[in-house]
């Protein structure tokens, strides 16, 4: 581990988090969203409907990729056998072995949703079940359901607490979260190996017995034998007293999983949630609740049928550090999974990185965002899956770089990706010094907003690529950044055959980008379409991101490319990944 801790040592997320990436921008997803999770690039029934340029097919020719027959430059509508077959040749290709299912729980990362709930803004936005619906079929397999009393005192309701957001019942989320199983449990495992993974309900409590023991209620009526079974619990409940083998992610099969909260005898009040940005009206609330829930002396107590939903994993707030410092969580329920803000972990990190990453070789931690990301922002979730957190909780209401990274590291997945070894508690590896060579060809259909011209004809794309690692945050001030040149539509000759008169929605740039980095299974590459725009910031008309540890090597491929909310375009990025040794 102390390789882990030397490469993560100048981490600059944990230092300042005042600087910020001006690429970091996302717009609202919606119910066409299909990336945050890993399941962008599903359905390659749609790559059929992706064009290649003329100028592109040129450059296949140029370059002896393809003979110029098998090109079909004469023909810019039709698509040859080996021109299909690039077009549906994946990108990225995820080793079988970050996919197998026979270890346990706290050995993989598990795409996750922070306030599911929340449509939009944290503090005044709209709740929604729907909103569970969107994440676990964009690939969330962890969601988060905040239960308050209901107004009735019988039906408990699902809301943000202390704030203006609308509030949904309990009953209606669980039925919602019943369909999405449901529905995965009939698709059988396709040519690519998807199958229907677990799901964890991250459910943070603010009721009293009654509404406690009306949740339980729900559960069982609405999820019935979804739930996890009483033979896979008391498995769990035998690994953690150390009497049996562990639970494996296999044995949780398609089931739903509750992960309950654990209170130690007097826990002190976390303001982890709360914002300096909430008004007069959301603080009045707050603090009443708080008294409220000091007089009554069964508030924080989680009721013995709840607890017994969530006995593979409870979430904690420790009351001190002897859970990394000694190893040692006093007082410990079953699977006790280290509930904490992003604030609260950086003010660890980096000095206990090391003990950090053991804790979380055994342990499930969850990872959220600071309450002050009011607008729905996210924290950058590298430094955090690099220090062993298995959950990294997301706002998923906006698709910006965070998603974006998200979405890298779980395509091509369930939504669990196995860790790398040293973080399941394995030796460190030696880490040796690579160079990425990325050979951009060309776009095609890069997406033109309305208000340009749609030849694109007033636009200047180049493509921005950012190497982002443990080491190198998109936070930081000196992102190792690379672009092409700007692309302009010409008529000169000397060029390649067929690109002198390619339209701007249809660049070749036919460049070379480079980085030198430390090797590492966390290293990715965010790329992103841009126009040089005269006295303007320059607008992101597509994006993408991928991890180095998937990508195909020396090869063509086509990247298909994603817009700011997270829905696939019509454009595709014509690229080759070469990694070498320094």
């Amino acid at each position: 581990m102390d390789v882990v801790s030397s490469r993560l040592s100048k981490l600059n997320p944990f230092a300042s988090s005042k600087v910020k990436d001006d690429e970091d921008v996302g717009e609202a997803t919606d119910r066409k969203t299909l990336a945050g999770g890993g399941h962008a690039g599903r359905d390659t029934a749609t790559i059929d409907q992706l064009r290649v340029s003329p100028a592109l097919k040129s450059f296949l020719v140029e370059k002896s990729i393809l003979p110029e027959e098998e090109a079909a430059v004469v023909t810019p509508d039709s698509h040859s056998d080996a021109l299909r077959a690039i077009l549906h040749k994946p990108h990225a290709i995820v080793p079988s072995e970050l996919t197998d299912r026979s270890h346990c729980l706290p050995d993989y990362f598990i795409s996750s949703s922070h306030n599911t709930y929340l449509l939009a803004h944290q503090l005044y936005g709209s709740s929604s079940a729907e909103a569970y619906e969107e994440a676990l079929q964009a690939g969330a397999r962890c969601v988060e359901i905040d239960a308050w009393d209901g107004d009735d005192k019988d039906e408990p309701k699902v809301t943000h607490g202390y704030t203006l957001t609308s509030n949904i019942p309990f009953r209606t989320v669980c039925e919602t979260i019943r369909n999405v199983v449901d529905q995965e449990s009939t698709k059988e495992i396709d040519e690519r190996g998807y199958r229907a993974a677990p799901i964890l309900i991250s459910l943070e409590n603010h009721c009293g017995a009654h509404g406690q023991q009306r949740m339980v209620d729900i559960m069982h009526e609405t999820l019935g034998n979804r739930l996890l079974s009483k033979a896979v619990r008391d498995k769990g409940t035998d690994e953690q007293q150390g009497t049996g083998e562990h639970v494996t992610l296999a044995e949780l099969g398609s089931k739903v999983a509750v992960i309950v909260e654990y209170h130690f005898p007097g826990e002190p009040e976390s303001d982890d949630d709360s914002s300096d940005s909430e008004d007069e009206e959301a603080k009045q609330s707050r603090r009443e609740y708080k008294k409220k829930k000091k007089d009554a002396t069964d508030a924080t107590v989680i009721i013995p049928s709840l607890a017994d939903l969530g006995i593979y994993a409870q979430s904690v707030k420790p009351p001190n550090n002897a859970w990394f410092e000694k190893g040692v969580l006093e007082n410990s329920p079953h699977h006790p999974l280290i509930n904490v803000s992003e604030t609260g972990l950086m003010a660890h990190l980096p000095h206990h990185l090391t003990k950090i990453c053991d804790h979380n070789s055994n342990h499930l931690m969850r990872v959220f965002p600071k309450g002050t990301r009011i607008s729905s922002a996210n924290l950058n979730p590298i430094p955090f899956w690099a220090a062993g957190a298995q959950v990294c909780a997301l706002n998923w209401q906006t698709f910006g770089a965070s998603m974006q990274l998200n979405e890298a590291l779980f395509t091509g997945t369930d939504g669990y990706v196995l860790k790398p070894a040293e973080l399941r508690g394995g030796p460190p590896t030696a880490r040796r010094k690579k160079k990425l060579r990325l050979h951009v060809a060309g776009a095609t259909d890069i997406p033109v907003p309305a208000d340009r011209e749609q030849d694109g004809s007033d636009t200047k794309p180049y493509l921005t690529c950012t190497l982002v690692d443990p080491s190198h945050s998109a936070l930081a001030s000196d992102p190792p950044k690379r672009k092409t040149a700007t692309y302009k539509q010409h008529k000169l000759a000397g060029l390649l055959r067929q690109a002198q008169d390619s339209p701007s929605k249809d660049p070749v740039w036919d460049e070379v980008l480079e980085w030198e980095y430390d090797d590492d299974e966390l290293v990715f590459l965010r790329l992103l379409i841009k126009s040089d725009d005269s006295f303007a910031s320059n607008p992101i008309f597509a994006v993408n991101a991928v991890r180095l540890l998937y990508v195909q090597r020396d090869e063509w491929v086509f990247i298909r490319m994603l817009n700011l909310k997270g829905q696939e375009t019509r454009c595709s990025l014509l690229v080759r990944f070469e990694i070498v040794d320094v």
